[in-house]
């Protein structure tokens, strides 16, 4: 990187010129200004896989442009409430709750707990409705049993639930 082997250190030209693509602006803030800026930070919005990287190894924590960008696309949302958020989030939850696996991952990885919310989002799709039951729930639930009702997913729920009584039992 020019500014790097060249200038050895931040410039306004060669960071003005970084900024004109995710990836490297994302690389002269963590590299070169080794600081978050609201120039390189706006610089990498259109590109989801650096602005969770921003937030993460820049910013080193949440802030408020990359956590409404990533809101803008669901399957990111459970990752970055998890790593840098670090806790449920009203605004977030809404987001996930526009994906049926981001749902079902932010239950089970960020609320840690079944919520109403997330299991009707994650029953849209018997897959997620199935692996709510099995990772979140950890019993059976009317919503999630009526989602894999007559789906490929519908034995493997019967299963799990003949698999919660046996454990039970022992």
């Amino acid at each position: 990187m020019y500014a790097y082997d060249i200038d050895q250190g931040p410039h306004e030209d060669t960071r003005k010129a970084s900024c004109r693509d995710p990836q490297w602006a994302y690389q002269y803030a963590r590299e070169i200004d080794k600081c978050p800026r609201d120039d390189t930070r706006n610089a990498v919005l259109v590109d989801l896989d650096f602005v969770y990287d921003y937030a993460l190894y820049v910013d080193k924590g949440p802030h408020e442009d990359t956590r409404n960008a990533t809101c803008e696309e669901p399957e990111w949302v459970p990752l970055y409430a998890k790593n840098i958020d670090k806790c449920p989030r009203e605004d977030t939850r809404e987001a996930a709750c526009r994906d049926s696996e981001s749902a079902y991952e932010y239950a089970r990885d960020v609320d840690q707990k079944p919520r109403k919310d997330t299991r009707e989002a994650a029953c849209k799709d018997p897959e997620y409705a199935y692996l709510y039951a099995k990772d979140v729930d950890k019993c059976f639930h009317q919503k999630t049993w009526e989602a894999t009702e007559n789906t490929e997913y519908e034995k493997e729920y019967d299963k799990l639930l003949n698999q919660i009584e046996k454990d039970k039992i022992i």
